[in-house]
């Protein structure tokens, strides 16, 4: 009998991942490394009282069945052999006179779920059990205090903060908000009003924030946002691994501004007016920043994994560290509010850069959607996950392959004037975004008629034809 067969067998068994078990007269021991398995990955169903017999299954059916049912029910239950209370849903099930069990267990809402010690995680993956790595198991332990790293309160206080990076912030909040209470108050007070500061000791947050290289290194060794432009596809069509990477800043509060004001430049914002002024506030642009902040705000920043931002010709990738708190599709529904980094998270949406609540993945969804016609791409991981912005057909008036040639020839002409200049020059030059001239450069050098020699900084054009 073939699995779809049983499943189909069993009947009201839904179709999700299962295992089964011949446990014939006793609960066999490697049924804990599936529990263990379906409670840390997405469930699944466990059945006893069948043979796996390659890619068949034969019933057999359990020989004590009330026995092996209590006996499984109560370990779970029990608290003793794992590390959490477990509940099932049990199934019984007659096959001319073989008894099959089936016990459901659910995905669990505290990881990692183990037996025994914490050696013993397991994940699910593909068909099998797999114990994890040391490294998935600490971000899993980390996950299990989500909500509460950024609370951690540090033996820093105000002198080891940026004191420019909290004047920069506290202008911006009184030109967006003159009237606000907090624009009265003197550093210190304003620093505590917005959770940076405890008792007169910097949170974990405050630091990230608003500290310094040397504060933030006594914390995180290794911190920063990696940022990369790459002309291509993917690192292996790219004729350099990547064109640009940013340079490295004290803290969050500054990456935010110096990526938001370079990766704007890689997507399209058609010219359009609101009153007399241009409006650059367009859904994807919003879709944009909003991808930007859920990184900042939502990554795990004691996780190995740096956050990590990626442009290529045909899309822009954000990954970050730290896995989603529940399934993204019920975060896009924009009214469930679990931020990894609450006190981060509160930090920017006093001066309007965060949601009230949720991931924002609904005003990302429809805001490139609007533009790009194609929604965002989610892709999750035991300790990740990455959202990928594909660039498509612009909602306004669509670029014809005559009109790429003529700028592709303007480029052309333009490298031929001066070898060394860059991609954002041309832009301004000729009137069209960095991501288009990026476009038409990698066209160039496709076509044999450019080279680029050297570095993005110091290099410069070599043309061939």
């Amino acid at each position: 009998m073939k699995k779809e067969e049983l499943v189909q067998n069993l009947g009201d068994i839904e179709w999700e991942d299962f295992e089964v078990k011949e446990a014939k007269s006793e609960v066999p021991k490697n049924s804990w490394e599936t529990v263990s398995a379906f409670s840390n990955t997405a469930g699944g169903w466990l059945v006893f009282g069948v043979k796996k017999e390659g890619r068949d299954d034969e019933i057999l059916g359990v020989t004590n069945p009330s026995k092996i049912e209590h006996d499984f029910t109560c370990v779970l239950r029990n608290g003793q052999k794992f590390n959490k209370k477990l509940d099932v849903k049990c199934k019984k099930y007659n096959f001319e006179g073989k008894i099959v069990l089936a016990f459901y267990i659910p995905v669990a809402e505290g990881k990692p779920i183990f037996y025994d010690n914490p050696k013993n995680t397991f994940i699910r993956a593909g068909s099998g059990d797999q114990r994890v790595t040391q490294e998935e198991l600490n971000s899993m332990f980390r996950d299990s205090a989500f909500g509460t790293k950024d609370r951690e309160i540090t033996a820093l206080k105000i002198n080891d903060l940026n004191k420019e990076s909290i004047k920069r912030y506290r202008t911006y909040l009184q030109n967006i908000k003159p009237q606000h209470q907090y624009n009265a108050l003197t550093d210190e007070e304003f620093l505590t009003k917005i959770r940076v500061l405890e008792k007169g000791f910097v949170t974990i947050a405050g630091l990230l924030v608003f500290g310094t290289e040397d504060s933030i290194g006594k914390y995180f060794p290794d911190f920063k946002i990696d940022y990369l432009e790459i002309f291509g596809t993917s690192y292996s069509d790219a004729e350099n691994r990547y064109e640009f990477r940013m340079s490295e800043y004290p803290n969050l509060y500054e990456y935010f501004f110096s990526i938001y004001e370079r990766i704007i430049k890689k997507i399209d914002v058609p010219f359009k007016l609101k009153g007399a002024f241009r409006d650059e506030n367009q859904p994807q642009v919003k879709a944009i920043r909003e991808a930007l902040v859920n990184l900042l705000i939502h990554s795990d920043y004691f996780s190995p994994m740096k956050p990590r931002i990626r442009v290529f010709s045909n899309r822009i990738e954000f990954l970050n560290p730290g896995a989603l708190p529940k399934p993204y599709e019920e975060l896009q529904k924009g009214d469930i509010s679990l931020p990894r980094n609450p006190l981060i998270t509160r930090i920017f949406r006093v001066i309007d850069l965060a949601e009230n609540a949720g991931y924002g993945f609904d005003k990302m969804f429809k805001g490139w959607r609007y533009h790009y016609h194609q929604d965002p791409v989610i892709l999750t991981g035991l300790d990740y996950y990455r959202i990928e912005f594909f660039f498509g057909e612009k909602s306004s008036e669509k670029s014809s392959e005559k009109s790429s040639e003529k700028s592709s020839e303007k480029i052309l002409k333009i490298i031929k004037e001066n070898p060394h200049i860059n991609a954002e020059e041309i832009s301004l030059k000729i009137n069209i975004s960095s991501r288009a001239v990026e476009k038409n450069i990698s066209k160039l050098k496709q076509k044999g008629l450019i080279k680029r020699i050297g570095p993005d900084k110091g290099g410069y054009w070599e043309v061939l034809g």
